[in-house]
């Protein structure tokens, strides 16, 4: 039936944007995470990357997450003389984590999730709506 598909799909959706959430919650988490000894590095930010697979046995392609893999961005500096990880020179390596580009993934990861949310619900109403309908007849 088309619509337990397209609530399989959702579902699919939803898992994804959801395994993207935790990751970026991660991210946000440990912004401010440093080495704690010179020389070691700090954490480095997460990327989710998707794709779709195709799911032969209902003919649908579907989205999973392909793989959770690290940003290569450098990372930023900051002078700090006094902190264990620092330099030479007084700096120390901080997260390649920009808190608002993170808050700006959310939002649309979580967007994504309400999306499929909803097509799981509008799905639900209208089997029950058939169901009524086939009850009555």
């Amino acid at each position: 039936m088309d619509l337990v598909n397209a609530m399989t799909l959702a579902d699919k959706g939803m898992k994804a944007q959801g395994a993207r959430m935790k990751v970026i919650s991660e991210n946000m988490a440990n912004a401010d995470t440093t080495g704690k000894t010179k020389g070691e590095d700090p954490y480095r930010r997460q990327i989710v990357t998707f794709k779709n697979e195709m799911n032969r046995a209902d003919n649908m392609r579907e989205v999973e997450v392909d793989k959770v893999t690290y940003d290569t961005a450098d990372f930023l500096t900051k002078y700090d003389p006094s902190h264990p990880a620092a330099d030479d020179r007084g700096y120390v390596k901080t997260p390649n984590v920009n808190p608002l580009l993170e808050m700006m993934d959310m939002r649309e990861a979580q967007r994504s999730y309400e999306a499929n949310l909803g097509v799981i619900e509008m799905s639900r109403s209208m089997l029950m709506k058939t169901i009524d309908l086939l009850r009555n007849a």
